[in-house]
């Protein structure tokens, strides 16, 4: 199973970001689906989790902000981030667990997408 993430880059504080995480491969049944984030010199943190019937959590931090969702048959999960703050600035990873047909749980990453919120 291969994740590739779409739609960092730079935005303004208070703006906008929409990103995407497409699965794909040999895939049986995604599970749980992840955001995590990174910033320069931080730990790795959760900032969101969707499970397959779309219940979510999130951060404290971006709660009212951040919205993840998916999309089952296109195999991908969303995170729209609004009002954006410079202390989100960060490289965002999106992780997914995999149920194979061997009933066997593995959990995959993304490589990473920038994102950058700065006047």
């Amino acid at each position: 199973v291969q994740l590739v993430e779409s739609g960092g880059g730079l935005v303004q504080p208070g703006g906008s970001l929409k990103l995407s995480c497409e699965a794909s491969g040999s895939i049986f049944s995604l599970t749980v689906m992840r955001w995590y984030r990174q910033a320069p010199g931080k730990e790795r943190e959760q900032v969101a989790q969707i499970g397959k019937s779309g219940r979510t959590t999130y951060v404290d931090s971006v709660k009212g902000r951040f919205t993840i969702s998916r999309d089952n048959a296109k195999n991908t999960v969303y995170l729209q981030m609004n009002s954006l703050k410079p202390e989100d600035t960060a490289v965002y990873y999106c992780n997914a667990d995999h149920l194979g047909t061997n009933y066997i749980v593995s959990t995959f990453w993304g490589q990473g997408t920038q994102v950058t919120v700065s006047s």
